[in-house]
Order: C-alpha cells, then sequence, then structure tokens
C-alpha cells in the first residue's frame, strides 16, 4: 500500500485509512484485532474512529490493540461533538465539551496524544472562533497532532478556515466527507474549498453502506436480508433502499460492474480505486465488518483504472448541476 501526504502537510498516510465504526459492534474484538494486523500488514497505518461510535467502545477495542504496537508508526484519528452520555455539556462542540472528551479519547486509546482530532459535524449554537481557538490550544500542548472536520458545508468550511488564518490558529488539514460513485455532491463546493487551500480529503462511506460492494444488481426488488441497507431502510438511514432505489443508481452499478469484469477487479475495488483517482482524495475510509469484505476492499490499492475507465464511471455517476453550479461550469 502506498503511502501519501495528508493535503499540503508533512504528514504521510496509507491510501486507505481503516475505519473503526464497526468494532465493538458488528465486529467483535477479536474480528477487529485480525481486521488491525491485517491491514497493518499489507503497509496500513492510517485508522479512524469516534468517542461516539459504540458509546466509546470502538476507541477502547482499538486503544487496547494499540498498547501491543509501537505507537509512533500509526496515525490515529478520533473525533468530537456527539459525546457518549447524557447531559447538557456532554455534547456539542464548546470548549467545555472538546476539553473533557479529548480527555475521555486518550483515556480510552491509552495514548497521550491523537494524531488527527476531527470535529464531526457543524453544531450551531456553538461560536466557531470558540471551537476553533480550543482546538489551536490542544494542538499548543502537544495532545492533538493535526486538526480535521467532518460533515460541514462549503461555506462553514471556508469560513472556519479563514477564522483560523486570521487569528494565527492551527487550520483545519483535511475534511472526512460523504463521497462515492453515488454521492458526488461534495465536488460542488466541498472539493473546491479543500483544493484551494490544501486539504486532503478521506471520504467516508466510499462503497454507501454496501450499494457499490457487489451486491447489488438492477432487477432486484429490495435490499438484502442482514446489510446494512436492510437496516438503514428500517431505522430510516440515509443509505436506505428507498433512497437509493433510482435509475441513477442502478445506472451506475451496470457501469461499475461492467469495468470490474473488464478490468478483473471486484465492483467493490473498482468503486474505491475511482476514489482514489479524485482531485485532493488522500484515503477513502474502509469500514469492513469481517476479513472477507476487508480482503476484498484492500484489492482496490496499488493498481490503476484506466483513462478510459474512469471516463466511463465519471459518465454514469454524473450529476445534473443545479443553479449556480450549471452556470459556473460553463466557464
Amino acid at each position: 500500500m502506498q503511502q501519501r501526504y495528508m493535503g499540503k502537510t508533512g504528514l504521510q498516510v496509507s491510501e486507505l485509512c481503516l475505519g473503526a465504526m464497526t468494532f465493538g459492534r458488528e465486529s467483535t474484538e477479536e474480528v477487529s484485532g485480525q481486521m488491525l494486523n491485517r491491514f497493518v500488514e499489507v503497509g496500513g497505518n492510517f485508522i479512524d474512529t469516534a468517542d461516539a461510535y459504540n458509546g466509546g467502545l470502538s476507541e477502547e477495542i482499538l486503544g487496547r490493540w494499540l498498547k501491543t504496537k509501537q505507537r509512533s508508526e500509526f496515525v490515529i484519528a478520533t473525533k468530537v461533538r456527539w459525546g457518549i452520555s447524557d447531559g447538557p455539556n456532554n455534547s456539542g462542540l464548546s470548549r467545555k465539551h472538546i476539553l473533557n472528551a479529548v480527555e475521555g479519547s486518550l483515556r480510552r486509546l491509552g495514548t497521550d496524544y491523537i494524531d488527527l482530532y476531527q470535529v464531526h459535524m457543524w453544531h450551531p449554537p456553538t461560536p466557531l472562533e470558540e471551537t476553533l481557538s480550543t482546538l489551536n490550544t490542544l494542538v499548543q500542548s502537544g495532545k492533538v497532532r493535526y486538526i480535521g472536520v467532518s460533515n460541514f458545508s462549503g461555506w462553514q468550511l471556508q469560513k472556519a478556515i479563514d477564522i483560523s488564518h486570521q487569528n494565527g490558529w492551527e487550520p483545519f488539514t483535511c475534511l472526512q466527507p460523504l463521497y462515492n460513485l453515488l454521492d458526488r455532491e461534495t465536488e460542488w463546493e466541498l472539493v473546491p474549498v479543500c483544493k484551494n487551500e490544501g486539504l486532503g480529503i478521506i471520504p467516508w462511506s466510499p462503497l454507501r453502506g454496501g450499494w457499490l460492494a457487489g451486491r447489488y444488481k438492477r432487477g432486484m426488488s429490495g435490499p438484502i436480508e442482514g446489510t446494512r441497507v436492510k437496516v438503514a431502510e428500517e431505522m430510516g438511514w440515509t443509505e436506505s433502499w428507498s433512497a437509493y432505489n433510482t435509475e441513477r443508481t442502478w445506472t451506475i452499478i451496470d457501469a461499475l460492474f461492467a469495468v470490474a469484469e473488464e478490468a478483473g477487479k471486484s465492483p467493490a475495488q473498482v468503486a474505491l480505486n475511482w476514489l482514489l483517482r479524485q482531485p485532493a482524495v488522500t484515503a477513502p475510509i474502509i469500514g469492513a465488518r469481517n476479513m472477507t469484505q476487508l480482503e476484498d476492499n484492500l484489492g482496490s490499492a496499488d493498481w490503476t483504472l484506466t483513462p478510459e475507465q474512469l471516463a466511463r464511471l465519471n459518465k454514469a455517476s454524473a450529476q445534473t448541476l443545479p443553479y449556480p453550479y450549471n452556470y459556473l461550469s460553463t466557464l
């Protein structure tokens, strides 16, 4: 697995990031450890979690595994915003919550520093200055090495970057957005901001909950039992069958299977490799539940789609641009 620089920083991370959201939920601690070991074996060093994942259990499992390794060899990322317990100050992006949350994450991870500390989502009540100055303090203290952001809109991200620059605070070094062949809205505002400001992009849900993993094909009448898409349908999550059972989805999946057959790869490997070729993308976050899924995902690295194959996937997944993007695209 190749290493890439995170945006314009000197931090090098593996071109795939192992997401730990499944740890302690779909994946037992034993299986989680096996996946971590295999990921490292093929050259992976970048692991992403969050304090909110499974009530902190994801961080705990990762922390117990990390104790058996050389800490400096890994880039450990976690997030703050949602919290793991009830209470008026146990969530959000206030100074109080961030300072409490980072201590909890450090304790669960069993480490004295976090490589990448990310704001999990926009928090309307909290002034950006309060959040950003607190993150800057964490970097200065050495508890955090770099900071990033997830689930911001274009204007929110740009405003945060500008405030940090104006005050001489540590800027965001990466963005973690929803980005895949089915969801390309990130390209309208967020990708241009990241390219212009030098942020790396680490997409979450690169296979959109399994839609792009090879189990869904045109002609199916409903979600497969036991899959995330099925659970999403029952829970009202955004990757549900109702949300994606469209002609555009099936057109993209048709193209994905055709390119996969031609390239001698699985659909999941093609979908991930497509993301790896997109501007400003540093490392898609793979979220395997078991070793079989992990092995398939790992096969997306160390090769490349041809320009013609990329063009076919781009065409199949292209979206009709709304105003003002349709006007701006003609310039």
